[in-house]
């Protein structure tokens, strides 16, 4: 039995365990983390921008749609990816940044 990745969540400090090839976004809605998702995941917008710490290398590669699409993102860095595109391979450590809406009073 092989083990299963661990995603953990910053700064909620929340780690994790999923199924190899789960979206981060995924991960993160089925665990209660809030992360914005404003086009559902369909990789239409740059709402579910993440950091990633440690495990980037081991992340699918990234589309030329995602690329376009992160150009839009708040805070971009090296180790930004959307959420919503990335599958789960390995242990990851990931931030979520903060955002300058007010995403709290909305549902998800």
């Amino acid at each position: 039995m092989s083990l299963m990745p661990k995603i953990k969540f910053l700064p909620s400090d929340v780690e994790v365990e999923v199924e190899e090839g789960t979206p981060i976004l995924d991960a993160a809605l089925d665990n209660d983390i809030h992360i914005d998702h404003n086009c559902g995941g369909n990789c239409a917008c740059s709402t579910c921008h993440i950091i990633v710490i440690e495990g980037f290398d081991t992340l699918n590669e990234m589309t030329e749609d995602e690329q376009d699409m992160l150009d839009e993102a708040e805070g971009l860095t090296e180790t930004s990816r959307l959420a919503c595109q990335c599958e789960t391979r390995a242990n990851l450590i990931v931030k979520i940044p903060p955002k300058e809406s007010d995403w709290e009073n909305d549902p998800f």
